[in-house]
């Protein structure tokens, strides 16, 4: 174990130690978000090959750079691929396996064009998900995760919960640099993953620690919910259907 750092010093080692060994590609500057890497193509291939992954008929990934190629892939296997809109502005964009033409995956994947392939749906119509994908900045074997400090995935993972989803398995790619020893801090809010994919390798993590089972109210400010109107809306859903 290493000595415990805070989550902020942890995602700049990990930023620094990419741009220092050339594993990061575009967008740039790495810091403050997930960052892309070199490798991304063969995590999402290796991906593939999880059982979970054959298995699931509907796949929630995350919108950044590096887990383009898994959107591409979702697609190209005629699964279900939903992309949370930035910062959940919009809820959830649903893509259909046919609703892409061949060869278009890639574009239809990307956050520019996923719109106009996919539909926004109401979070009452959310299909049952399979597989939760995260993107990470720092993450341990064991399974905590670090993201780029925003919350989005622990906070989307806990809506699906919050509207009745089952627990779903959790996993991320990265690139084998972001796996780290380091004693990583973690919150009772943060989501722990299942299955780490980098370019060499799958870990499966048998994490110990248990997956966010709904929203800690507590932990919600009004200027949230005001920023992230689907947090208002799962309230609103949940407190008006118990009335």
């Amino acid at each position: 174990m290493g000595e415990l750092v805070s989550k902020h010093d942890i995602r700049q080692k990990i930023w620094k130690r990419m741009t220092e060994k050339n594993v990061g590609r575009f967008p740039f500057p790495l810091q403050n978000r997930i960052p892309n890497f070199k490798g991304a193509e063969q995590a999402a291939q290796l991906f593939t090959t999880l059982d979970v992954y054959q298995r699931a008929e509907v796949v929630k990934v995350n919108p950044d750079a590096p887990q383009l190629p898994l959107r591409q892939r979702i697609l190209k296997d005629h699964k279900i691929l939903l992309i949370p809109t930035p910062r959940l502005r919009a809820g959830f964009i649903m893509i259909r396996p046919e609703w892409v033409p061949e060869g278009e995956e890639r574009k239809a994947a990307s956050i520019k064009h996923m719109k106009s392939y996919g539909t926004e749906i109401p979070l009452t119509q959310i299909p049952p998900i399979d597989l939760f994908v995260a993107g990470s900045v720092a993450v341990h074997e064991d399974g905590r995760r670090i993201g780029k400090g925003e919350g989005y995935s622990d906070r989307e993972y806990a809506i699906l919960r919050e509207l009745g989803q089952p627990v779903i398995p959790a996993a991320t790619t990265v690139h084998s640099i972001q796996v780290t020893r380091d004693d990583l801090p973690r919150d009772s809010y943060d989501l722990p993953l299942d299955w780490i994919v980098t370019e060499k390798e799958i870990i499966q993590t048998d994490t110990p620690y248990r997956k966010p089972e709904g929203i800690v109210w507590d932990e919600v400010t009004e200027e949230e919910k005001n920023e992230m109107p689907v947090l208002l809306e799962v309230w609103n859903l949940k407190h008006h259907s118990n009335e």
